[in-house]
Parts: structure tokens; C-alpha cells; sequence
């Protein structure tokens, strides 16, 4: 079903769409001249791809299908696997007796058809569709999933024997391991973590109550309840995941810390599990590190103008420290990853010492912390001096010795990277003091501060308003509003005549996407350079209040009004903003 562009060109121009002036120019360029005139135009954002795609269905004599906002039924839906319809763009839609209609982007991929047809059994009638039904369609998948988990889990957790344990009855390491074997078990345990992943989940709580098993996710900062378990699977479950982190099944008075490494759909992922004792029984939790998620970018992380020229200048020294600042979970680590992938050439020996080991990287040598056999920070940091390196990776300074051998290490001619607990960049400098390490070393070294959090994002279906007079004060007197108007001006975010009574910002909208209007997280940032003056301040045991109004005068955007920034672009929202930066 080739289709011819004559004919195209001629329904473009009756449609009276775009302008005879528009395809004149898109006829210009290379797409144009090799008869896709339609992608042309869609790529100089002169015509909608649904548009498009209605023309193509109408020239070739086939529907067209809009799916965006279709509730489709599970069992039609599922007569294609989820896999199957991701990767060759098909969703099945609609089921009449012995035919069944598929919506998809490339109706001459007779290989996906034929398969559809051997599966199914059914006589297929191939609709045009664009991008957006097919993402659409493609998120009613993991709907239905949950669904279907949580039906699997209360099936499994009924046929489940009863409690082993009885009150003032030890059960021996020889049951629970039995216990942790039953295939019930085995199929809970593997469905809670699938669901996890698909959640996009990076942390898995079980918390034991005194009658039910609390399960909750941790999805974009925020935690859920996913489903709550009955008492009685509790035991089994906390054994199957001893048995897969290789921790001591009869130990119970004790936390225990283990890892486990599953593949899932091609994509692995690590699994760090701490247990602890409580009042009802062991709590688990299980941090999720997906391996191979890299490829990220500063851009992409949510850096931008000054800060981003910062940073870049930063890397190409070749001594000192950048250090990156915030909370457990901000993101310092992807910070620092993705600094390294940019350094990352075939003339550096690049070596870190971490725990754990996040991403793996290739061509850098990377090295586990075990402090149970001697392998600290410290020492790693030692052997690595021995190993010669142009750029090192510390995962955390988190004492003096650490810090006192990362310093050395940036004056002997090597590039330090490395995290630091504090809540700003400027407060980086008081807590390396406060480390044992003198201020004119600080002032040799530390180069660029590099603080963060992380905001939930904002769904496509967002809702646009202006802040009233009240909202504008109330927000002004937490950050200053005629500095962050300069930046968005500087960038060219906003009209250079622009004002807060005309500047949108947006609220979340529930959506098919997302229910309650947020999906993934994007950092907001402070980047703290050293210069002569601030230099000059932290050689005089400056306060960190000091240090951080002097990085303002020098053009630093703080995390707060990075989020503003972010916000004004529709990225977050100021709630959501405020709620992060909670000092």
C-alpha cells in the first residue's frame, strides 16, 4: 500500500491546512525532495502528525483511528502482548467475531500483521493511528497490570498455609527456607517486585502491623500504598527475600544488609535490601538501581545557563574537587555519573571507590566499599592513589580521613569528584571545616559546589494560570521574584517586556498519564563556584550565610529560584517546588 505523494500534496493543499507558501518551503528541504512532503511539514511544525496521518489513511482508502481517549477492553487488548505491541507500534482495539481491528503507525508492516493473525486466529484489519493513541494505548496496559497483580496476590496469599510461627516458638532455618521455597511464595515475592519495576518504583517498603503486611512503593520522591498483604504471608516473604540478598534466615533480632541482582524485560536491576527488627515483625525495605539507565545529559538533569557553563568549566580542569550536595536521594550520584560519561575519553584512566555501585560504566574502574573486610572509603581512596589515575570518584566524604585524602589527592595532580551531605552549596564548605580539613586547602581545591533536589514534573496535561496579587506576595517573601524575572529574561524564557502579572504559571491535571498530574522528576540546582572573593571569605571562617550571599552577587541562581524558573517553563509547579525546599 504504497503511498503516492502526488496525491498527498494535492489532499495537503485542499485541506487548506498549512499555507501554499509552507509547502513551497518544505518542498525545499531534503524530506521534501525525496517525496515526504507530509514529514516535512511536520517537522517545520507547519502540520499536526494526526493530520497527517488522517490524509495518508484517507489516500489509501483505510480508517483512521484516534485511541487517545478510547477505554479499551483488557481482553482485546491483550490479544497482543504488551512487548509486542511496544516495539512494532500495533494495539489491538476492537474484536467482531472472527475479525479484530489493529491500530498502528505503519499499516505495510505485513511481518507484525502476519504474526497478530497466526496468534490470534483472527482476519486482521490494519487503521492508521499516530504516536499519541499509541502511547495513549500502550499506558492501559499497566493499568491492567496492576490490576491483574493484585488479583494474582489475593489468589496466592488465600491458598497460603497458615502462620508457621507461634508465640514463644522459634521456626527453624530448615522451614523457613521451606516456607521461602513454596511456590505462593516464590510467585508474591516475583510479582512485587515486576510491579515495582513497572511503577518505576526506587524503593520497596513491607512493613509488618499487627494484623495485615503494608506494601508501599516510593515513585518520584513520594511514597504509595501499593496493597496491603494478610499477616500470615508475612514470614514467607521476608525469608524469600533473605534467601535471594543471601542473609541469615534465623536472624531476626538483628538488622541484616544484603543485594541481589535480577534481569527483567532485558533490563537489570539491582536490589539493596536492608531488615530491622520492629514491634510486629521485620520490616524490609528494597532500594531498586537500574543498572543500565544511563545515556543522561546535564541538560536532560535540569542544568541550564550559568550554572551549566559552571559545571562544564569545571570539568575541564585537571586538579581540584567538584563536589556535589544534598540529601539522600537528590540525585548527586546521577550528577556525578553523568559528569563522568562527559570525561569519559580514551586519554583518561578514570577510577572510583562507591557504595554501592549504581550504574556500571564502561572503561572506568569501579570498586565496592566493604567495610566488614577493611575496604573503606578511606583505604579504597589509598589504593587508588597507587593506581594511576587522572580522575577519581569518591561516592561519599563522609569523615575527616576520607576528606583529608580526597584534598590530597586533587593537589597532586588528580581531578576529585565526590558527594557531601549538606543541605546547600555554600554549606559545603562549613561542613568539610567542620571535617578536619584547613580552609587554605579548601580554597586549593574545591573548585565548583554543586547542590540539588529533585521536583515531581508535570504531566503534558497541565493547567495554565496567572498568580493573583496575594499569591505573587506570599511567593516574595520566600524568594526574590525581580532576580528570577532577570534570569528568565537572560535565557530568554519570557518577553523582555514581560511581567509577573502576565507570566503563567500551571497546576496538575489528572490525566490517562498520570493521576495526579506528575510523572518523573527533574533537579533543581545551585551551582557554587569558588572565586578569588569567596576564596578570600572562607580563609576568614566566613559563615556559610556570607558565602552564599557573595555567590548571589556573583550570578548564582539558588535551588529555590531555580525552581521558580522551572516552574515558569511548566516543568513543575511552585507547590511542588516549596515542598522540596523545605528550609
Amino acid at each position: 500500500m504504497q503511498i503516492d505523494p502526488d496525491k498527498i500534496k494535492q489532499f495537503i493543499i485542499e485541506s487548506g491546512l498549512v499555507t501554499a507558501a509552507d509547502i513551497a518551503a518544505a518542498e525545499k528541504t531534503p524530506e521534501g525532495q525525496r517525496g515526504k512532503l507530509g514529514s516535512a511539514l511536520v517537522s517545520a511544525g507547519k502540520l499536526k502528525t494526526s493530520d497527517l496521518k488522517r490524509i495518508e489513511a484517507y489516500v489509501i482508502g483505510i480508517s483512521f483511528v484516534n485511541l487517545v481517549n478510547e477505554k479499551i477492553d483488557f481482553s482485546i487488548l491483550s490479544l497482543i502482548p504488551e512487548p509486542i505491541a511496544r516495539t512494532n507500534n500495533v494495539i489491538a482495539f476492537k474484536q467482531d467475531q472472527d475479525t479484530l481491528n489493529v491500530a498502528m503507525l505503519d499499516v505495510d508492516d505485513l511481518p507484525t500483521i502476519d504474526f497478530v493473525k497466526k496468534k490470534t486466529g483472527l482476519r486482521i484489519v490494519p487503521c492508521l493511528t499516530d504516536e499519541a493513541s499509541i502511547k495513549a494505548a500502550l499506558q492501559q496496559y499497566k493499568k491492567s497490570l496492576k490490576a491483574d497483580f493484585e488479583n494474582i496476590i489475593a489468589k496466592e496469599s488465600t491458598s497460603m498455609k497458615a502462620e508457621k510461627e507461634t508465640d514463644g516458638e522459634e521456626v527453624s532455618e530448615k522451614d523457613l527456607k521451606a516456607l521461602a521455597e513454596d511456590l505462593p511464595i516464590v510467585k508474591i515475592v516475583d510479582t512485587l517486585i515486576a510491579h515495582a519495576i513497572s511503577q518505576g518504583a526506587s524503593d520497596i517498603h513491607i512493613e509488618p502491623e499487627e494484623e495485615s503486611m503494608v506494601v508501599r512503593y516510593r515513585i518520584d520522591g513520594i511514597l504509595h500504598d501499593a496493597m496491603t498483604l494478610p499477616k500470615d504471608v508475612a514470614p514467607g516473604i521476608v525469608a524469600r527475600i533473605k534467601v535471594l540478598s543471601s542473609l541469615k534466615l534465623d536472624e531476626k533480632r538483628l538488622p541484616q544488609d544484603g543485594r541481589f541482582k535480577i534481569t527483567n524485560e532485558g533490563e537489570k536491576v539491582s536490589f539493596r535490601v536492608s531488615t530491622l527488627p520492629t514491634y510486629y515483625g521485620e520490616k524490609t525495605v528494597m532500594r531498586l538501581l537500574r543498572e543500565n539507565s544511563h545515556g543522561y545529559t546535564l541538560e536532560g538533569l535540569g542544568f541550564h545557563g550559568e550554572a551549566l557553563e559552571r559545571i562544564h568549566g569545571a570539568m575541564k580542569k585537571k586538579t581540584g574537587m567538584i563536589l556535589a550536595a544534598g540529601p539522600t536521594g537528590s540525585g548527586k550520584t546521577t550528577t556525578l555519573y553523568t559528569v563522568l560519561d562527559i570525561l569519559n575519553t580514551t586519554d583518561v584512566n578514570i577510577s572510583t571507590v562507591e557504595d554501592p555501585i549504581e550504574y556500571q560504566m564502561p572503561r572506568i574502574n569501579q570498586t565496592q566499599v566493604k567495610p566488614e573486610i577493611g575496604l573503606t572509603f578511606a583505604n579504597g581512596l589509598r589504593t587508588l592513589l597507587r593506581q594511576d589515575p587522572d580522575i577519581i570518584m569518591v561516592g561519599e566524604i563522609r569523615d575527616g580521613e576520607t576528606a583529608s585524602l580526597a584534598v590530597n589527592a586533587s593537589l597532586t595532580g588528580h581531578l576529585v569528584l565526590s558527594t557531601i551531605h549538606t543541605n546547600s552549596a555554600a554549606g559545603a564548605i562549613p561542613r568539610m571545616i567542620d571535617m578536619g580539613v584547613e580552609p587554605f586547602l579548601i580554597v586549593s581545591t574545591v573548585k565548583t559546589v554543586i547542590a540539588q533536589r529533585l521536583v515531581r514534573k508535570l504531566t503534558a496535561a497541565k493547567e495554565k494560570y496567572i498568580l493573583s496579587e496575594a499569591e505573587l506576595a506570599a511567593v516574595g517573601k520566600l524568594v526574590d521574584l525581580d532576580r528570577i524575572l532577570t534570569f528568565l529574561k537572560t535565557e530568554k524564557i519570557v518577553e523582555e517586556g514581560a511581567d509577573w502579572k502576565t507570566i503563567p504559571f500551571y497546576r496538575p491535571k489528572k490525566s490517562e498519564e498520570s493521576e495526579d498530574g506528575y510523572k518523573g522528576r527533574v533537579g533543581i540546582h545551585e551551582v557554587l563556584e569558588v572565586s578569588s572573593s569567596i576564596k578570600e571569605l572562607i580563609l576568614k571562617n566566613a559563615s556559610q550565610a556570607e558565602i552564599e550571599a557573595q555567590a548571589k552577587k556573583e550570578g548564582m541562581m539558588t535551588m529555590i529560584e531555580d525552581g521558580i524558573f522551572l516552574a515558569v517553563q511548566g516543568q513543575t509547579t511552585t507547590e511542588e517546588v516549596l515542598r522540596v525546599i523545605s528550609e
